[in-house]
């Protein structure tokens, strides 16, 4: 059994007259341990199925299984990192980490030797008495990685979780994930407009292309673990980058000739 299951998944929108198509009979099935990536061009719907697997919004139509249960909502087994770290300003980021905690009505004494582990892990053990306004950028989202993990999630979703960091610190995080995952073996399901990232972090990685939203390639990533630096020079990495660059470029090129085509039907009627 996966421990994901996304099947004929649809999220439309209405809003006042404009009805929009997030995503369309997408379907996914996610190994548990895995690593898998969602790539694609922007309004593709990569984040909606993020959000619908989260149980933050709730599909149109088809369903989504957490190991056979349906998703009916939020729930304490997955951890949710976005593109901003949504600190609270006003806790340290030990409290930061255990809001989850507070938030479940859970004792956070039990947790908090836990937090201070994953503080440990991440390397900002020496900031746990911090403020978010006190740390940089890549801090920020080590804290809200622990802050995912405090209740021992088995699903990590993670949504672009460092696009807007700096080129050094992105990498730097890129390898900091791959090492945390790497203890923890959660499934996780990433986001990431970076081809490259995507690469370095997955096993699979999954091209979805605009109108219909949906996934149109499979990639497969057989490259060794643990991924290093020295393999994005490698013929075998930057193979893999080229077929998922030109599968979106696909997808894109498809989704201008459906919008082309509707704009001509509209106009001739």
């Amino acid at each position: 059994m996966p421990h994901i299951a996304l099947s004929n998944v649809t999220k439309e929108y209405l809003t006042g007259r404009r009805h929009t198509v997030a995503v369309t009979n997408f379907s996914l099935e996610v190994e548990r341990g895995s690593f898998v990536s969602l790539v694609g061009p922007s309004g593709c719907g990569k984040s909606t199925v993020l959000l619908m697997v989260a149980g933050l919004l709730e599909p149109s139509s088809g369903t989504i299984t957490i190991d056979g249960q349906l998703v009916a909502g939020p729930n304490e087994h997955i951890g949710t990192v976005f593109q901003d770290s949504h600190l609270l300003p006003w806790h340290t980021v030990l409290r930061n980490v255990l809001f989850p905690v507070n938030l479940r009505r859970k004792n956070l004494r039990e947790f908090e030797p836990q937090a201070r582990e994953l503080l440990k892990l991440t390397g900002i053990e020496g900031f746990a008495e911090h403020y978010p306004h006190e740390l940089s950028g890549g801090m920020r989202q080590r804290a809200a990685i622990c802050r995912a993990l405090i209740l021992s999630p088995g699903i990590l979703l993670m949504d672009e979780p460092f696009s807007a960091l700096d080129a050094m610190t992105r990498e730097e995080m890129t390898h900091e994930l791959q090492r945390i995952w790497s203890s923890y073996g959660k499934t996780v399901l990433f986001v990431t407009h970076s081809v490259r990232e995507a690469v370095f972090l997955s096993d699979r990685i999954m091209v979805m292309g605009l109108d219909p939203n949906r996934i149109i390639h499979d990639v497969p990533v057989s490259l060794e673990r643990p991924r290093t630096a020295k393999m994005e020079t490698q013929s075998r990495f930057n193979l893999i980058v080229d077929e998922i660059r030109e599968s979106i470029a696909q997808g894109r090129k498809h989704g201008a000739t459906q919008n082309d085509r509707a704009i001509r039907i509209a106009a001739s009627g």
